[in-house]
């Protein structure tokens, strides 16, 4: 078992439930912990961001002492490397996955993510959520979230844990994740977490359990 622990949201740190969850995860105040907030799933996402800024704004709402903001794709790992290191909280916010995870690989931050969070806890947004599975179904999921794959051959995700979370369940915005999710399970022999917006999965040190004020389900 990989020690680590990982907060894995659909729609962010909705509730209060999920805010818990993360303090306890912490051990310390937000006030006394540093965020790193990577935003690269957005860069390839066209058109009105106010997602993003809930996400920012959110951490900002609950009074981290430090929020860095860092773009893997955009600087070198000697730049973003030290910035990872010096944040007790490395969130990964929403976007393209197919994007995310050839970024995460190409960077250099896959390999280090293991080492790295011995010490820090991981928190996924969506998309940041989908990356640390053993493989991501990008085709399955596309017809979930109608998303572009912009790297055929990048099937396989971090791995860091053995199911795949499935987000945005009931959302308007999403209506395909709602209906068609019981029909894509059907291809997939991962197990799946479909989660709605009021909902994460926990896991610490390789025990999952779910924190939730919403709806969710487990297949496979």
């Amino acid at each position: 078992t990989i020690k680590m622990k990982l907060l894995l949201t659909s729609g962010g740190l909705e509730n209060q439930a999920m805010v818990n969850a993360l303090r306890e995860l912490l051990g310390k105040d937000f006030k006394d912990a540093k965020l790193v907030f990577i935003p690269t799933a957005a860069n390839i996402e066209a058109g009105d961001k106010w997602w993003l800024i809930s996400d920012l704004a959110k951490c900002k709402e609950l009074g981290f002492g430090e929020v860095d903001i860092v773009d893997i794709a955009a600087v070198p790992m000697n730049v973003w490397a030290p910035r990872l290191q010096n944040a007790d909280i490395i969130m990964v916010g929403g976007g393209n996955t197919s994007y995310l995870i050839k970024q995460m690989k190409a960077s250099g931050l896959a390999e280090l993510l293991p080492e790295l969070l011995k010490t820090r806890v991981y928190v996924g947004i969506s998309a940041g959520s989908m990356i640390v599975a053993p493989n991501l179904y990008e085709k399955e999921m596309q017809r979930l979230y109608e998303e572009p794959i912009v790297a055929d051959d990048e099937e396989d995700g971090l791995g860091l844990v053995e199911f795949l979370v499935v987000p945005h369940m009931n959302s308007p915005f999403f209506p395909s994740v709602t209906m068609l999710i019981d029909e894509v399970a059907e291809n997939i022999t991962t197990p799946l977490y479909v989660i709605d917006d009021q909902t994460a999965v926990r896991v610490v040190d390789g025990a999952v359990d779910v924190v939730s004020e919403g709806a969710w389900k487990r297949l496979n």
